[in-house]
């Protein structure tokens, strides 16, 4: 029984759910499980797939949705116990919570990682004040470490492909900013349910943290990665030992139509919005998957809210 979606380790069958957003596709207007529900989709930072997509998938079941931007829509918040709130900030966190859940039925939460403190960004210190101060479950819409309705929405697009025991390469690629390590993460995490072989690839100084690589196969070679691959899935990440650094890099990471051309015709991945010419080519990106893969995401949203609203 689900009683919250927030990584992986919520589910109790992932194969199943995955097939679920696979089904869904066929007929997503079929459950009316949400009708005089509502759900309240509650960002902290910007988002235009997962607001989109989860609107839709709530729509879809029925639901009423509440959207609530913490940083333009309400008072600062203050997420330290014991603060003395003098200051800038209007509203602890527990209040807001509180208040917030006694309006929902479902609780869907946005935050990204500072990328300043590992400790406090992997503690989930945003994720979980939801999780324990919420009547109601709670929902990740991506977090500092994970994005699980994204991972969800990988695995089903992969396995929409139809090969058995794909060979799926994670390859770091360039950004002109330092982005967290959540999406990387997550997709790791999920990769086991769809029984994938394994590859990540990145330049030396990117390695993420044992928890979520530790077991796959690693290289430095990006071309040497990708060699016979069935499915790139492109993203960049900063440093984790030297926390939110950009290391730099010798070489090109850039993917390119005569890197896709060492593969087995592999459909190229990536979770959008993707910097063209600097992650990938125009011409990788508009012969990839990635249109099906964002549309993917409302129907993997729609899976996990109807599993919750089902439980409740």
């Amino acid at each position: 029984m689900m009683k919250h979606f927030t990584s992986i380790e919520d589910v109790d069958d992932p194969q199943q759910l995955i097939q679920q957003v696979v089904d869904l596709k066929q007929n997503p207007t079929s459950s009316s499980v949400g009708r005089q529900k509502t759900v309240g989709l509650i960002f902290f930072n910007p988002s235009l797939r997962t607001r989109l997509s989860t609107q839709k998938a709530a729509q879809n079941l029925g639901m009423d949705v509440i959207v609530l931007n913490i940083s333009k829509d309400s008072w600062k918040v203050e997420f330290e116990d014991g603060t003395v709130m003098d200051g800038i900030s209007q509203e602890h966190i527990k209040d807001t919570v509180k208040v917030i859940s006694s309006y929902c039925d479902i609780l869907a939460v946005r935050s990204f990682a500072t990328l300043r403190d590992r400790e406090k960004d992997y503690g989930e210190q945003v994720l979980n004040n939801f999780i324990e101060h919420s009547s109601v479950p709670v929902i990740s819409m991506e977090s500092a470490t994970l994005h699980p309705l994204q991972s969800l929405t990988d695995m089903a697009t992969i396995a929409d492909i139809g090969i058995k025991k794909p060979k799926v390469v994670l390859s770091w690629t360039p950004h002109p900013k330092p982005l967290p390590q959540a999406v990387a993460n997550s997709f790791l995490q999920w990769l086991p349910a769809i029984e994938a072989d394994i590859t990540i690839t990145h330049p030396q100084g990117y390695e993420l943290a044992e928890s979520f690589a530790d077991g796959f196969m690693q290289t430095y070679d990006q071309e040497e990665a990708f060699k016979d691959a069935n499915v790139i899935y492109a993203k960049n990440w900063s440093s984790y030992t030297d926390y939110g650094a950009t290391p730099n890099v010798n070489g090109t990471w850039t993917i390119t139509p005569e890197k896709m051309a060492l593969t087995n015709q592999a459909e190229f991945m990536h979770c959008l919005p993707i910097r063209r010419n600097v992650v990938a080519s125009d011409e990788v990106i508009d012969h990839s998957i990635v249109y099906q893969q964002a549309k993917n995401r409302e129907y993997a949203a729609q899976a996990v809210l109807q599993n919750l609203l089902e439980n409740l």
